[in-house]
């Protein structure tokens, strides 16, 4: 088979997953839910800090922060399909942004009760923002799906990042924190 018959052939058989790509197709909501936290900067930020947060602790903060988090977030995320209104919402998730980002720049462990309370502060503002955001026509459920499976995608992806890396690329995890930090200050005066 030539090289033409070969991508004819690839794009004839993507071109049903392409039309789904379209808003309006995702009725079981799961793509919006997956896409919610990726690609909003401010959920995409916290939800990597949480994971490279969790990497720099030792013991039981290491599953306890993001299963916190991705437990808080989803009650939150309940609240909000049920219209639940937060004050401060905004600021709260620009908050997490910067607070998760000093934490990792100065790879501070924290007590694990005082951890988990902290996480789970911001993240149950995260989830009501998810849970407002659900899309008209979607399943709460398959919606919920999508912004937990991506939630912890991003937690393990910034938890894999700092347990991967040769130990002496602690300071670019760090780096890494000052960036997040910075970016959330940004978000809050704007």
């Amino acid at each position: 088979m030539n090289l033409r018959k070969s991508l004819f052939a690839i794009v004839l058989f993507l071109s049903p997953t392409m039309a789904f790509a379209h808003a309006g197709h995702d009725h079981s909501g799961l793509m919006a839910g997956l896409a919610h936290p990726v690609f909003g900067l401010d959920h995409l930020l916290a939800m990597l800090a949480v994971g490279l947060w969790a990497a720099q602790q030792s013991g039981a903060a290491r599953w306890a922060l993001p299963l916190t988090f991705v437990g808080t977030m989803l009650i939150g995320g309940l609240l909000g399909f049920n219209g639940l209104q937060m004050p401060l919402m905004e600021t709260g998730i620009a908050a997490s942004v910067l607070a998760f980002g000093l934490l990792v720049a100065v790879a501070i462990r924290l007590p694990v009760l005082g951890a988990m309370g902290l996480t789970a502060v911001f993240a149950l503002t995260h989830g009501v923002a998810h849970g407002l955001e659900l899309p008209a026509l979607a399943s709460p459920w398959g919606y919920a799906a999508g912004f937990v499976i991506a939630t912890a995608a991003l937690h393990a992806s910034g938890y894999a990042l700092v347990r991967l890396l040769p130990h002496a690329a602690a300071p670019v995890v760090r780096v890494l924190g000052v960036a997040s930090a910075v970016t959330g200050a940004w978000l809050l005066t704007g």
